[in-house]
């Protein structure tokens, strides 16, 4: 899912810088405010101007661990330097967020076989639904057979929402009753993929906390049958965050990862959060690749993640916005 497909990826990344730069307007301006303020107080870089950078980082939910980390990379960077100005601060802070996301994990390429088998996971009201629908409309951009899997049997109107799509995107999707098991629907969708030749199965699976653990066993469950019927699935498992939980997702995304083999993020709802930070998060604090962010309520407001673009983004100047 994450390979490059020019058909499908090249409008996408065109619009990327725009679209993420917008969604993370208010992080940006919350860490620059802070920071300037305390430089301008202090006519300098010293410690007050560091404790303002880390506190500012922290409400943006970069994380403790990572507020910290790049609070000291400035400060020995910072040390040894003549400059003392908001723009030295910035143009340090965005080349370390730089060098934190160039050394985490990269999404692998998508593997070249018949069928390639995704999870969605995720909490209740983090976006799965829709983002399925996303990623199918993009695989379908990209010339492949797409068929849609509505194993999210509990919600009420999961399996409506996503028939619902389907039809808008014209494409097959396998659907039980509400109330169904989840595994069942699985094992249907996976015969229906191959005796189509669909080339992407996108499973929709139920919205469930982490702390609950038989529906983290049922999740286990579908992975094993995914695997029986179709080897090495499935290929994908990319778990749906809000960005707007902050670093409350971390906790959900630390069980996903255990429990249900988590291989990627999609962070949604980037557009209307001010804690756009929680992207270094989790790679930092969860060696985690953002295979995409979500950035608006459009079909085409998912876009692949693009860590330098991220980081520009995050830091830069008032006046290009």
């Amino acid at each position: 899912m994450s390979d490059e497909t020019p058909s499908a990826d090249k409008p996408a990344r065109s619009g990327f810088f725009a679209k993420v730069r917008r969604g993370l307007f208010m992080t940006h301006t919350e860490i620059l405010e802070k920071v300037g303020t305390a430089v301008k107080k202090s006519l300098g870089i010293d410690e007050s101007v560091l404790e303002s950078l880390e506190e500012a980082l922290l409400s943006a939910d970069v994380g403790a661990e990572t507020a910290a980390a790049l609070t000291e990379a400035v400060r020995e960077r910072a040390s040894g330097s003549q400059r003392k100005d908001l723009e030295f601060v910035r143009t340090l802070l965005s080349e370390e967020m730089e060098r934190l996301l160039s050394s985490a994990p990269r999404p692998e390429r998508r593997a070249e076989v018949p069928l390639f088998v995704t999870f969605l996971v995720g909490v209740n009201g983090s976006g799965k639904t829709t983002t399925t629908a996303k990623l199918a409309a993009r695989e379908k951009a990209a010339g492949r057979g797409v068929l849609l899997a509505a194993a999210d049997t509990f919600r009420a109107g999961a399996i409506e929402q996503l028939q619902t799509w389907a039809d808008r995107l014209d494409l097959p999707i396998v659907r039980h009753r509400e109330g169904a098991d989840p595994s069942a629907v699985l094992f249907d969708a996976l015969s229906a993929a191959k005796a189509r030749g669909a080339g992407t199965l996108l499973v929709d699976t139920a919205g469930r906390l982490h702390t609950k653990k038989n529906l983290m066993d049922e999740l286990a469950k579908m992975r094993r049958i995914a695997a029986r019927e179709v080897p090495g699935a499935p290929h994908e498992t990319l778990l749906v965050l809000d960005a707007t939980t902050g670093t409350n997702g971390l906790v959900q995304a630390r069980r996903f990862v255990e429990a249900a083999g988590a291989t990627g993020v999609v962070l949604t709802k980037l557009d209307g959060s001010a804690r756009g930070g929680i992207v270094l998060a989790i790679y930092r604090e969860l060696k985690l690749p953002v295979v995409f962010v979500g950035v608006g309520e459009t079909i085409d407001d998912l876009v692949p993640f693009d860590p330098a673009d991220y980081a520009k983004a995050l830091l830069e100047d008032d006046a290009a916005h």
